[in-house]
């Protein structure tokens, strides 16, 4: 059991909490029962557990079971150390260490129907994601959540969007990050490269744009979400670019990007089926 707060791993632990560390290593902190067994059931690549004995619940059991069997180091803590490790000021009693999913343009693929494709649910919507300077990690990871939940696996980040390994962004997608494909750091340039090479017709939330609910989208279609105070990039404003409104009434001009992307993504699910 970890008991003294200078303890390398405990020190390791905390300065995951910035992000120049998490980029140097490569790996991100996820805290919770629920979080921590999300990781488990969707495949994450935890490399190491750290639990308080006396905060033990009762998924604890079957938990410890899968960890063994996917031979996760785990380790016990005191609850002073877990304090101070923990992002939170009362810590559930669990944390673990998880490695960063490195993906690239090649994992990328969208098919004109997503059954087209063998490794892919027939679920999912050929659709590609992109947030393009989204700054809250709450609408961050809203977002994701609700893209995975719409059928949407494939993600793009733009440079300048918040880190998705801030703690907030991770809470916030309750888990699904572990079942989605993010590329993060993209240019807007690439991005509009990748969808012309594979006839990717690219949309995007703007208030001067067409109906959505009278727009006849095209398939497979990327979704470009911007920031919350200025929109997309001058990039993504471009002739090449298709704009679709939500409709609003009583003088309302604008909703949540959160809320507005679950509500564009549903639509196209409908549209799609």
């Amino acid at each position: 059991m970890l008991t003294s707060l200078q303890n390398e791993q405990v020190k390791y632990v905390v300065n995951l909490h910035k992000r120049k560390f998490r980029e140097e290593t490569g790996e991100f902190l996820i805290e919770g029962w629920r979080f921590v067994e999300e990781g488990v059931l969707r495949g994450a690549n935890l490399t190491k557990v750290f639990v308080c004995p006396e905060r033990y619940n009762d998924v604890w059991p079957q938990l410890e079971e899968a960890l063994k069997e996917k031979e996760v180091p785990v380790i016990e803590v005191e609850e002073r150390v877990l304090r101070k490790m923990s992002d939170t000021e009362n810590p559930q009693g669990i944390l673990a260490i998880v490695r960063q999913e490195k993906w690239s343009w090649k994992d990328i693929r969208i098919a004109q129907a997503s059954k087209n494709l063998q490794d892919q649910d027939p679920q999912d919507l050929p659709v590609l994601l992109i947030l393009d300077g989204i700054q809250d990690p709450g609408n961050c990871g809203t977002i994701l959540r609700t893209a995975l939940a719409a059928g949407v696996t494939q993600v793009c980040l733009t440079e300048g969007t918040v880190d998705l390994y801030n703690l907030k962004a991770l809470r916030s997608t309750m888990g699904t990050i572990f079942s989605l494909k993010i590329l993060t750091n993209c240019q807007p340039e690439e991005i509009l490269s990748f969808c012309q090479e594979h006839k990717i017709t690219v949309y995007t939330g703007d208030i001067q744009g067409t109906d959505l609910y009278e727009t006849d989208v095209s398939m497979p279609l990327a979704l470009v979400v911007g920031n919350e105070g200025n929109g997309p990039s001058e990039a993504f404003r471009g002739p090449g670019v298709n704009r679709i409104t939500i409709p609003m009434s009583h003088g309302v001009e604008s909703l949540n990007v959160a809320m507005a992307t679950g509500i564009i993504l549903y639509e196209l699910r409908r549209k799609e089926s």
